[in-house]
């Protein structure tokens, strides 16, 4: 090779080499950290949580103002004042935890996403951050405290929140960010009618939670559609609890007494995903599904490309 060649080769790849040295890796992703919602009855909402979800009453780490219903040491939902601009919108945000949050911070910085200067300090220890993913939809990376504890929980009716749900209008936009630049992996899509698809589940990078893309068929672009009611976005804005048997906490809540005035759909199903599955609703409409862990039947549309999640 003649000189005046090498020169410019050897400049290009020590360049690409200080490029790739300059991003930082991206710290792990391992699950769910939480589901933060609204309320407009903060005393129905925490009958909801607390007596028919069974989970523990805490203080919120990260709003003075909110509530934290505890399922595990690391996973619970966050309930929130509604604010006087909220509409039919319930959710605030979803949120995942990573073993560093300001790890995560400085790698999406580096690749050129909008982040905030620095990481919050919660109450109890966990240092966390919020961006917004492509449709502008708010998203928490959350490194918990080092010496969290299991909360007392003992009538919890599951203690893993598996997946977390809300509306997409671009699988494609969304990808960009939760694929491309997250690493979430594949694990399952299908549709009420095997032709088209409603549903993409998406696995955290070291973990088998997942988030399910719940696609609407309303106007492209971001935002709530107008023709949406508070119910159908509620459906779709949803959290997911793991059940070995659906069936068996289905009759432990109803034994209970403990879907007295809860909206609920009064019996077990099968979803598309071959996995038994029971939904209810909070106060404000948002679903709260209980699903088992695996698939009992063959699910349609797709296979399941990753492991299960488990207790």
């Amino acid at each position: 090779m003649h000189l005046k060649f090498l020169i410019p080769a050897v400049f290009v790849a020590a360049t690409l080499s200080a490029a790739a040295q300059s991003t930082p890796a991206r710290p792990k992703i391992t699950g769910i950290s939480h589901l933060a919602v609204y309320t407009s009855d903060a005393a129905a909402t925490d009958r909801f949580y607390r007596e028919t979800v069974g989970a523990a009453k805490l203080p919120d780490p990260e709003n003075p103002k909110g509530v934290k219903y505890a399922l595990s040491a690391t996973q619970y939902v966050e309930v929130l004042p509604l604010p006087a601009n909220a509409g039919i919108n319930r959710l605030d945000h979803t949120a995942w935890n990573t073993v560093d949050a300001e790890g995560l911070r400085k790698y999406l910085a580096a690749k050129g996403w909008k982040t905030p200067a620095k990481v919050e300090k919660g109450t109890d220890g966990s240092r966390w951050f919020a961006v917004l993913d492509p449709e502008g939809n708010k998203v928490e990376f959350v490194q918990p405290p080092a010496n969290a504890k299991a909360p007392d929980a003992p009538n919890a009716i599951g203690h893993h929140i598996i997946h977390v749900g809300f509306m997409v209008h671009s699988r494609e936009t969304e990808d960009t960010f939760y694929r491309v630049l997250l690493g979430f992996r594949p694990y399952w899509y299908g549709g009420m009618n095997p032709e088209k698809i409603d549903w993409v589940s998406q696995q955290t990078p070291e973990g088998h939670d997942w988030l399910e893309y719940m696609l609407t068929s309303g106007p492209s672009g971001a935002g709530i559609p107008a023709t949406m009611s508070q119910h159908q976005l509620g459906v779709l804005d949803h959290l997911s609890i793991g059940e070995v048997s659906v069936d068996v906490a289905y009759k432990t809540l109803k034994d209970g007494n403990r879907l007295t005035a809860v909206t609920n759909d009064g019996h077990t199903q099968m979803g598309k995903d071959g996995k038994g599955q029971f939904n209810m609703y909070d106060p404000d409409g948002i679903r709260l599904e209980l699903m088992n862990f695996r698939a009992t039947e063959k699910p349609c549309c797709s296979a399941f490309t990753a492991d299960d999640p488990a207790e």
